[in-house]
């Protein structure tokens, strides 16, 4: 009879945070997800959190509760961007067992990730987003994200190099460095197609010397 009590003690307050933390994400990312809209429809500058709160449905005393300002929405929002690309890459890595499909199969994922990511802020006719540009990469808002890819492009490189796939006369280090400045060139690019000869440009570069390009 002493089990019931102490049982429902025990699930009760487990299931009452799990509700509440259920409802901390929704209303984040349905701040996150309005915000990053409202800005490429209106640019940073034509953002309020009273506009926020009126698309979302949620008082502005909530989201006060959550982030002091737009600025600090957006940058969670990419944050948040940021994340799910590197999971992606790391999925895409993870699928392919040879090191050169792997290679080609994370370079040619990332080089598509940057060039929907820059366009997207470039792409929709609006001159003010070179706000929203400047907004995330000031304060060093970059530098982590890039430091994670640049580590996983450089463990990837590392595995191909001793495969015999990349050239071993470099250190992995140094082709990540070269290998991230080459695919930034995604962000012009028109297509589909253009990436594919871009990373295929890249590896001919990572090929041991002598190497006709594969």
């Amino acid at each position: 009879m002493t089990e019931t009590p102490r049982l429902y003690t025990r699930l009760v307050p487990k299931l009452w945070n799990e509700t509440i933390e259920a409802h901390r994400r929704a209303v984040v990312d349905a701040t996150l997800d309005t915000t990053a809209a409202l800005v490429t429809e209106h640019g940073l500058r034509g953002v309020t959190i009273s506009a926020i709160a009126e698309r979302t449905g949620i008082g502005r005393a909530t989201l006060y509760k959550y982030f002091p300002d737009v600025e600090a929405i957006l940058l969670a929002w990419h944050e948040r961007q940021v994340t799910l690309h590197m999971e992606h890459l790391a999925e895409v890595r993870d699928r392919a067992a040879d090191p050169g499909e792997r290679l080609r199969a994370v370079l040619d994922a990332y080089a598509l990730i940057h060039q929907q990511r820059i366009q997207h802020y470039h792409g929709h006719g609006h001159g003010h987003q070179g706000d929203t540009v400047a907004l995330l990469h000031s304060g060093g808002q970059m530098a982590p994200a890039r430091r994670k890819l640049h580590e996983l492009i450089r463990d990837v490189l590392a595995d191909a190099a001793r495969a015999g796939e990349v050239r071993g006369d470099v250190t992995p280090d140094e082709l990540a460095t070269y290998t991230l400045a080459a695919l930034d060139a995604a962000s012009i690019l028109p297509s589909r197609a253009a990436i594919r000869r871009l990373v295929s440009v890249t590896l001919s570069g990572l090929r041991p010397p002598g190497e006709a390009c594969r």
